[in-house]
């Protein structure tokens, strides 16, 4: 490969934080506080409400565990990334582009292009089934609608990086108020949240637990955050050759990052636990956006709890993250093709392009099936299983990378954090196996 440039040029390096010697513990996790919130809102997209709100449906609280465990792998990959951009200084892509041949290089982009399509459908979903709650917009013309968010993108990134990572907090922050007071309001039984944070057998007898699981984890371990972590842990400017300023950097790039998915995972939460508090006991089918938005103004369904401002609101932060999720996917598509490819388009032309392809295989499916919210919502979580199976391709090239001493000097990985990146990322592509080989 010809030489490359640094990943995302016009936000590497762009902001400044203290040095090593300089203010308090507050003022620096301040400073490096941002990519980790523009990381977590891919942990809570609209694929993420469906299959947590069809776990909490289908089987009430036991699923938490899922969720726990998924965020939990990935804090641990997400450390791996911020360190392979920190101390690397490569983004995934760039890192694995050079360690390759030519056509595994190109197997590996176009399936990270996949996958980031996979990511985009379920926002242009969301977006266009939050139109229609909202404003009664047909499903049509919400996806069609969907291409303009290329100008709330450019909008966005005018702002630079600094102010996009504080809109987005904005956001997390609004959404995560609005299920805590539905949640809140919904008086869920806490003894029974509890024991469904610890996982049982039945998660991988059930076939169907394990299709549902297999979405949450695809869902909330998303190939694009890994990829896009490893380029904003660069967005910070501070000495490379001091190692103190290095440690520091990891120590609060890590900060930002787990802080931001304790945030995503309690958001995620709360939507599973206010599925299976409202809806566990009025259906035993997959409960679908249109069924909660329904089901939070009906007094038939959760009773004295029905609100139409809930309905509202819960329809408002849908069209919230649908619409900030553009802003990592597009990033994120920029960063896959830059690293694989060493090709640079403006970001609005990797927004169309991203976006027109998208649309075609929702269109076809619309135009076959009819445009209808419980078909394009079924392919939202297959969209997620979608994610999963790639998952495997990207972090075990992940994991060898940050493993390598030359690379990574003295912040290479221990035989620990190896060994148990591995035992992860195998676990999940046997799931992935196993589950696909039952469906055939």
């Amino acid at each position: 490969m010809s030489e490359t440039k640094k990943s995302l040029d016009e936000i590497n390096e762009s902001v400044k934080v203290p040095s090593v010697y300089e203010t308090s513990f507050l003022q620096k996790f301040l400073a490096y506080s941002g990519p980790g919130a523009l990381v977590a809102v891919g942990y809570m997209d609209p694929g993420n409400w469906l299959t947590s709100l069809s776990g909490g449906s289908q089987y009430r609280y036991a699923l938490l565990s899922v969720l726990l465990i998924s965020i939990l792998i990935a804090m641990f990959m997400q450390s791996l990334s911020i360190k392979l951009g920190v101390v690397a200084r490569q983004d995934l892509a760039q890192a694995i582009a050079v360690k390759v041949s030519r056509p595994v290089r190109y197997f590996l982009w176009i399936l990270n292009e996949i996958a980031m399509m996979a990511t985009d459908l379920t926002g242009v979903i969301g977006t266009a089934i939050a139109l229609k709650l909202l404003f009664g917009l047909p499903l049509f013309y919400g996806i069609l609608l969907t291409i303009l968010d290329v100008l709330i993108v450019l909008l966005f990134l005018r702002f630079g990086i600094r102010r996009i990572e504080f809109i987005v907090l904005s956001a997390i922050l609004i959404v995560g108020i609005i299920f805590g007071i539905e949640v809140f309001r919904a008086h869920p039984p806490m003894a029974a949240i509890a024991s469904g944070l610890i996982p049982t057998p039945d998660l991988l007898k059930n076939h169907d637990k394990l299709l549902l699981s297999l979405g949450i984890v695809g869902a909330t371990i998303m190939p694009h955050n890994i990829y896009l972590h490893s380029s904003l842990a660069q967005s910070r400017r501070y000495d490379h050759n001091n190692p103190a300023q290095v440690n520091e950097a990891l120590r609060f790039a890590n900060w930002d990052s787990n802080v931001h998915l304790v945030a995503a995972f309690i958001i995620n939460a709360l939507l599973l636990v206010l599925g299976g508090t409202l809806f566990f006991h009025a259906t035993n089918q997959l409960a679908s956006l249109q069924d909660v938005f329904n089901g939070l103004k009906n007094v038939a369904v959760v009773g004295k709890l029905a609100n139409p401002v809930m309905s509202w609101l819960f329809a408002f932060a849908l069209l919230i993250t649908g619409m900030i999720s553009s802003i990592t996917s597009t990033l994120s598509g920029q960063i896959v093709m830059e690293g694989y490819l060493n090709i640079r388009l403006p970001l609005w032309q990797r927004r169309l392009l991203t976006r027109f392809v998208t649309l075609i295989p929702i269109m076809i499916i619309g135009f076959m099936v009819g445009f209808n919210e419980k078909d394009f919502e079924n392919l939202i979580v297959y969209a997620q299983i979608v994610l999963s199976i790639a998952l495997p391709f990207t972090l075990f090239p992940m994991i060898f990378l940050t493993n390598n001493k030359k690379l990574m000097g003295k912040h290479v990985n221990s035989k620990l954090v190896t060994t148990v990146g591995i035992i992860l990322a195998s676990i999940i592509t046997i799931l992935n196996l196993d589950l696909l080989f039952s469906i055939y």
